[in-house]
């Protein structure tokens, strides 16, 4: 009678000692860059008709208002201007960028451990968009989002084991003049965390300010250019089919910086771009293909992340719908484009539509977040915290979120079949010769960090637990978490004195 209870005495505790003990990155369940691409919405002759389809449109349709410098640089690569302003891309144009397009493009962080490879189907989830609002998950408000707002998000997910990136989230909307707004956004991202961080720029004056901020971070130029830890996140089209002017000329002098560019198509399905999930698809590649002969066109070779990233509309009212089943697998297509060109790739999922934290966000982020990475999407943007069809973002969210994306990483993963898997002797062993159940065998306790993934705030507990515990809040949950992060200093914070420098060459609104 007590062998039965000391065997499970036994196996409880070792549990407890395996769960306690820290892994290597290598051994973790879920860890960055992760190998998707076990989902695929489009079979190989779709894929062939959307690329045939993209080349047909840039030959025949091509793209209007290209600064006076992209057309000089493209067609003296071999795009046509028209007559009407257009710029045309002969098929075999297109076909020689993508053969000698930069596909070995990793992605830096200030600190090497955080560094993305972006070959293959390697899957990394991340922040991104701008929202105009923060959202108060205890009151169910929506403020305007500032700087601290912003900086307090970075710090967040600097601590987030699968926020594996940090693109602005947020618009520092304290900061009316377009170029502080800028400077301090990037100051503010690269304050709070040693991740890659992604921004944007409003004008090429503002990119090349940026740049020198940079150069002061990294110590030197030679050191920023050797390591850039910072991407340009490019609008540099106007869907349909028309280069952003302004936007291009930062793209150009990013380029000419050394910061790798996300090329980002973004048109509305039904909208901006056509209303079926195909169309969508085939305008996006086709926009984001005549970047990439854009930037080869500048600088062969240099990196870019072909960011297909169109969004769907609600038809019945033209608003947008981040959080559909439609955005999920137009997403899923987008990364399978990516894979079929074997180019670096990133698009948008993890959206809500759903104004709070709550049920519908619950499914509308996971939905797309693990078809995003089942498809084996290299960068997943806006994966956590974004609201409101992205006008609002929720540091209770973020955190929230990465418990999500554990989970969808867990899924990305998939089910690894080998002979100790399949667990045979195992079995054996348990039914004839053991105590009839698995859970203090050795196989259990080796895997249950290795193979399962749990929630930081999720909960599991049995009604009658819970009860004991006061019933404790998911939210509420977050917001202790959320305060406890933020009472610890940020880690990413620059020495005294890169930070005098920074401050005497630009107009910081931090405290130092």
């Amino acid at each position: 009678m007590n062998a039965p209870v000391s065997r499970r005495s036994g196996g409880r505790a070792a549990r407890h000692a395996a769960r306690t003990a820290p892994l290597a990155e290598h051994l973790r369940p879920v860890r960055p860059g992760l190998t998707g691409g076990h989902f695929a919405p489009l079979s190989a002759a779709d894929l062939d008709r959307i690329h045939h389809a993209a080349l047909a449109a840039l030959e025949q349709i091509g793209l209007a208002n290209a600064p006076a410098s992209g057309i000089r640089a493209m067609t003296a690569a071999g795009a046509i201007l028209g007559d009407d302003g257009r710029l045309r891309f002969p098929a075999a144009l297109v076909e020689d960028t993508i053969a000698r397009a930069n596909r070995h493009v990793t992605l830096c962080g200030r600190d090497p451990r955080h560094d993305l490879d972006l070959s293959g189907t390697r899957v990394h989830f991340g922040t991104a968009g701008a929202a105009v609002h923060l959202v108060d998950a205890a009151t169910g408000t929506y403020a305007e989002s500032t700087l601290q707002d912003l900086y307090d998000a970075t710090r967040i997910a600097d601590r987030l084991d699968n926020i594996h990136f940090v693109q602005r989230p947020m618009v520092a909307r304290d900061i009316p003049d377009p170029r502080e707004m800028d400077l301090n956004t990037l100051y503010a991202c690269c304050a709070g965390t040693t991740k890659h961080v992604g921004t944007s720029f409003s004008e090429a004056a503002f990119a090349r300010d940026a740049l020198r901020m940079l150069h002061l971070i990294a110590g030197t130029e030679t050191a920023w250019r050797a390591r850039p830890f910072v991407s340009n996140s490019n609008c540099f089209v106007v869907p349909p089919m028309k280069f952003a002017l302004e936007s291009c000329e930062v793209m150009e002098a990013c380029i000419e910086g050394g910061m790798p560019v996300l090329l980002l198509s973004a048109g509305q399905a039904g909208a901006t771009a056509p209303a079926s999930i195909a169309g969508a698809i085939v305008q996006a590649v086709a926009e984001c293909l005549a970047g990439l002969v854009y930037v080869n066109a500048i600088r062969p070779g240099h990196p870019a992340i072909f960011g297909t990233w169109p969004f769907v509309s609600d038809l019945r009212t033209g608003a947008m719908s981040g959080g559909s089943g439609e955005q999920a697998l137009l997403t899923a297509g987008c990364a399978q484009m990516h894979r079929y060109y074997d180019l670096p790739g990133g698009a948008a999922a993890g959206i809500a539509d759903a104004k709070l934290p709550d049920m519908q966000a619950g499914w509308e982020q996971m939905c797309s977040n693990v078809l995003a990475g089942a498809s084996g999407l290299n960068m997943v943007y806006e994966a956590a915290g974004m609201h409101a069809s992205l006008l609002g973002f929720c540091h209770e969210s973020l955190i929230l979120g990465d418990d999500l994306i554990g989970q969808a990483l867990r899924c990305v993963r998939g089910i690894e079949v080998t002979e100790d898997a399949l667990s045979l002797e195992v079995i054996r062993a348990t039914c004839l010769d053991g105590p009839g159940h698995y859970l203090g065998s050795e196989q259990t306790l080796s895997l249950m960090q290795t193979d399962y993934v749990y929630p930081n705030l999720g909960d599991r507990s049995s009604p009658k637990e819970w009860a004991e515990r006061g019933q404790p809040n998911l939210i509420a949950a977050a917001t202790a978490r959320k305060i406890a992060l933020l009472a610890r200093p940020s880690t990413a914070r620059f020495d005294p004195m890169t930070d005098r420098a920074i401050r005497a060459a630009f107009p910081i609104h931090l405290p130092a």
